[in-house]
């Protein structure tokens, strides 16, 4: 009883939060706002929408791609196909419950390649690691050059910036003491943790390991050079965002970023963030809005599309193993 009513709250909670987004969103608008809005759909260059999912579409591709060095390093050579379409479902589904893709990822992987689910997880996990780690990097770039903007946002709000940076050093402190402990502490909750996750982890240390590591950074870079290029291909659809210049671009891309883990697939928060930042810079409200809509409303179709025909395909392509 108590797992089926977490697995209903790990599904409604975040959907609950994407509506109550939309919904305050959508009441703070005038009419006249939403009237401009519509008009901005009605409007928009609908060939950049497209040409953002083809370079998507792109890093969809780079990202089946990098997995295989991590697979081949653990000993499995796998079906570039079954690799690719295991990573569309994992968007698809990542729709539904955040971060829940990854799980179902590596379990299409074992029923199609025969992979064992942790050693695949444990690689996702790694793509995950580095991918934020890559994130960070574009997120400290960012916040450096447009400092003295989002300093100025958070005294606005009445934000102490002591306080984020006291919070910041705090977590790094606590992240450096649990690395400590787990790799030196030789208590036994931790030594059957270990053993437990070794398949885990020997998936999570391949990035280090395998042979062709530069093959897979490179990859890893050009993911999210692709979504940065899908992001800011979108910005020529409306002409009230053409002339953006690009560092308004990239803390868009930021925040559009982490918005996506608030809700399923950023349902609300993503267009309410994108709407946020562009504010910082003179953008009007219902342009932000718009904008934040036509690129979440594109990319969650190919999401979807893109996922139903992979599970679709999948059975088809693998029915003689």
């Amino acid at each position: 009883m108590k797992k089926q009513i977490r697995k209903w709250l790990t599904i409604l909670v975040p959907l609950l939060i994407g509506i109550a987004i939309i919904y305050y969103q959508f009441t703070t608008l005038t009419s006249d706002e939403i009237g401009k809005i519509k008009i901005s759909f009605q409007k928009a260059n609908y060939y950049y929408i497209l040409l953002s999912l083809v370079i998507a579409c792109f890093g969809y591709w780079s990202r089946a791609y990098r997995w295989k060095f991590a697979l081949n390093h653990l000993g499995y050579e796998t079906k570039f196909y079954n690799n690719f379409f295991t990573v569309c479902v994992s968007y698809l589904v990542n729709l539904t419950v955040p971060r829940s893709g990854e799980i179902s990822r590596a379990a299409l992987l074992k029923k199609y390649e025969n992979v064992p689910f942790d050693k695949a997880f444990g690689t996702i996990v790694a793509e995950r690691i580095v991918d934020l780690l890559i994130f960070l990097l574009f997120v400290f770039i960012g916040f450096i050059s447009q400092f003295e903007k989002i300093y100025q946002f958070l005294l606005s709000k009445n934000i102490a910036i002591k306080t984020i940076i006291t919070s910041g050093i705090v977590a790094v402190i606590l992240f450096i003491i649990f690395i400590l402990i787990w790799i030196y502490a030789e208590w036994n909750i931790i030594l059957k943790l270990k053993k437990k996750l070794s398949g885990l982890i020997e998936g999570m240390t391949t990035v280090y390991k395998m042979k062709d590591k530069w093959m897979y950074i490179f990859h890893s870079f050009l993911i999210w050079f692709s979504y940065l290029c899908m992001f800011y291909v979108a910005i020529f659809a409306l002409p009230e965002t053409t002339d953006i210049s690009f560092d308004i671009v990239v803390m868009g891309f930021i925040f559009g970023s982490l918005a996506v883990g608030f809700s399923n697939g950023g349902l609300g928060a993503y267009p309410f963030s994108i709407a946020l930042i562009f504010s910082l810079y003179g953008i009007s409200n219902n342009v932000g809005i718009a904008f934040g809509w036509l690129v979440w409303t594109s990319q969650t179709i190919l999401a979807i599309l893109l996922g139903l025909i992979s599970y679709v395909l999948l059975p088809i392509l693998n029915r003689n193993k």
